[in-house]
């Protein structure tokens, strides 16, 4: 039954009551992936360093911005030389990272000495900027320069993050990853990567990829508004029902259209197959809905899921 509560234990953390260093590994673990911002900052005396962050995200787009926060580090409650540089020199160009580029990126992350430029540690070509002082790594497939609007501090103590609050002054998209309309991304071809916790990360490409239909282009009916055989089958997952649920009501099948379904040829086949055996019949009936939703078939599967009633 997916609208059951789950029956598998949970572990509760309260965060007063542990180490910050063995919260840590829970909260990025958990909250995962996370999008990386590979970051290129510079210093008051002209020092260059380049540092990725999953710390990471885009919070509007007029005015486009972009947030990530070097954390004071766990182990010493240091501080990033990233920080330190945004605070003399508020500027810095945010890059976007795809899989042919993670292992340098990762090599990025190393705590070199301050001044010491990691883009030529981990061997990517260094361009100008048009708007910022801090350069940009060529070979990112997405880049953004951006001002440095408001830096703030989330705590003093081990692992406390430092909001920087980003705003894009100018953004660079490499042409085969924009999308044929040219209205966005591709996210086939651009290949990003996300961070998970301890050396893990996640690919988003291939199989990975899937779409789920926004549901504020139309007034879905609602799981609660699902047929009961529906809402309480156990053959349907969540992720069933939500689509089910995404549909407006003017939209259902009519009874005359799930009549006429019943010589689909699979569906004929199942109603004759089983006729004798009405559970058995409805559980087939179910299974070849469930196919159609994962064939993206959504008024078919509505038609043979109302016959399986």
């Amino acid at each position: 039954m997916p609208t059951s509560a789950p029956t598998t234990p949970f572990r509760t953390i309260d965060p007063a009551l542990i180490k910050p260093s063995e919260l840590h590994p829970f909260l990025v673990g958990a909250v995962a992936p996370r999008p990386v911002a590979f970051a290129s900052t510079i210093s008051a005396d002209g020092s260059v360093n380049l540092s990725p962050y999953s710390f990471f995200n885009c919070f509007g787009s007029n005015p486009p911005i972009l947030v990530f926060s070097p954390a004071n580090r766990v182990r010493d409650n240091s501080q990033k030389h990233t920080l330190q540089n945004v605070r003399e020199v508020p500027e810095v160009v945010i890059h976007i990272c795809d899989y042919a580029m993670v292992e340098q990126m990762s090599l990025a992350s190393t705590e070199y000495e301050k001044g010491v430029n990691e883009f030529v540690k981990a061997g990517f070509t260094q361009v100008p900027s048009q708007r910022v002082t801090p350069p940009r790594v060529a070979e990112a497939p997405a880049a953004f320069e951006c001002v440095v609007e408001q830096i703030i501090e989330l705590g003093q103590n081990n692992g406390a993050g430092n909001l920087v609050i980003c705003r894009v002054v100018l953004a660079h998209f490499r042409e085969d990853i924009v999308l044929p309309s040219g209205l966005g991304i591709d996210p086939f071809k651009l290949d990003a990567i996300a961070r998970l916790g301890g050396d893990w990360y996640s690919r988003a490409s291939g199989s990975s990829l899937f779409e789920v239909p926004k549901p504020n282009r139309n007034m879905g009916i609602g799981i609660d508004q699902l047929p009961e055989h529906l809402r309480t089958s156990d053959l349907l997952t969540g992720n069933n029902l939500g689509r089910l649920g995404n549909i407006e009501r003017e939209a259902l099948p009519t009874p005359a259209q799930v009549e006429e379904f019943r010589q689909e040829p699979l569906v004929a086949y199942t109603l004759n197959k089983y006729r004798e055996q009405p559970e058995e019949r409805k559980k087939q009936l179910t299974l070849l809905g469930q196919q159609f939703l994962k064939e993206g078939k959504l008024l078919e599967a509505w038609k043979t899921l109302l016959l399986a009633e």
